[in-house]
């Protein structure tokens, strides 16, 4: 019992000290477990309680918590260069990190989404933002684009 009471002290801490729910469910399967261990039932009974609360918890509400508690993603500024056209203004090598891209009026440090070498002038979307960095692809000659 001092086992089971331990472990549901330890993950209701761990769920305190975290932002979003990430142990509440296995402070549920030790609940169980201890309510075995109150009525002397074997350990392998209180460890089979243990995981199939937890577990069933768990499949449960995760999708649920996911959807509603742990929203951080919040979009930027930035996002609206997305699918934008513009034009290679430093011919982009990812190899050798250099590349540069203007859209939207603004000059962007850009990389290659395929990593070819896109020569400076070609018309590019952009795909992707990776920290400060905007991940484009470059167009075909048959599309016509504006800056």
């Amino acid at each position: 019992m001092i086992f089971w009471g331990g472990a549901i002290v330890v993950f209701l801490i761990l769920e305190a000290a975290t932002a979003g729910i990430t142990s509440i469910w296995f402070a549920l399967g030790s609940l169980a477990a201890l309510i075995c261990a109150a009525l002397n039932a074997p350990l392998w009974l209180q460890i089979l309680w243990f995981v199939l609360v937890s577990g069933g918890t768990l499949y449960f509400t995760r999708p649920l918590a996911k959807k509603y508690v742990n929203q951080k993603a919040q979009p930027t500024n930035a996002d609206m260069n997305l699918g934008m056209q513009g034009i290679v203004t430093e011919t982009i090598n990812n190899l050798a990190a250099l590349g540069s891209v203007k859209i939207g009026g603004k000059l962007w440090t850009a990389r290659s989404n395929t990593g070819s070498v896109i020569p400076e002038g070609t018309l590019v979307i952009a795909v992707a933002i990776e920290g400060v960095k905007l991940i484009v692809q470059e167009l075909s000659q048959s599309s016509s684009a504006t800056e």
